[in-house]
């Protein structure tokens, strides 16, 4: 796991999990249902940072990531697995209404891998010339 998972906790659940001396790195080994207990939260809020916790043990993927992962539905690595990393980026680029950053397509890629090979020595730029070798091949810019 990554040392710090960034969770984006309000003012309240930061103060809750000080009273109850549970630090941020204790945090990302609770599951959802122990997090909604702790943090009296709703069981869609305790979900949520137990997806964030999970999608930001991937090296080099960040919150940004993994709030992209979650408002597309998805809460954990085991609802992605089998998925293909090009689907995966191209749902989400049709979910943006845009095209994202070509980045965002090299960290679907580094997210599918390390799903499959639960790799954690690769980062998302090391996917960077399979996506270009892959958009040339498909003739796509």
């Amino acid at each position: 796991m990554k040392k710090i998972i960034d969770y984006r906790l309000n003012a309240g659940e930061k103060q809750i999990l000080k009273s109850k001396k549970v630090s941020l790195k204790m945090l990302q080994d609770y599951a959802p249902d122990e997090i909604a207990a702790l943090l009296n939260s709703s069981p869609e809020r305790s979900r949520e940072l137990s997806a964030l916790a999970e999608f930001q043990s991937i090296p080099s993927l960040g919150i940004n990531f993994a709030e992209e992962l979650i408002s597309q539905g998805y809460y954990s690595l085991d609802e992605l697995r089998g998925k293909n990393a090009v689907e995966l980026f191209n749902a989400f680029e049709r979910y943006c209404g845009t095209r994202p950053d070509p980045c965002v397509e090299d960290c679907y890629r580094l997210l599918v891998h390390y799903i499959k090979n639960h790799d954690d020595t690769k980062r998302w730029w090391h996917f960077t010339d399979e996506r270009k070798a892959y958009r040339e091949g498909y003739g796509i810019r």
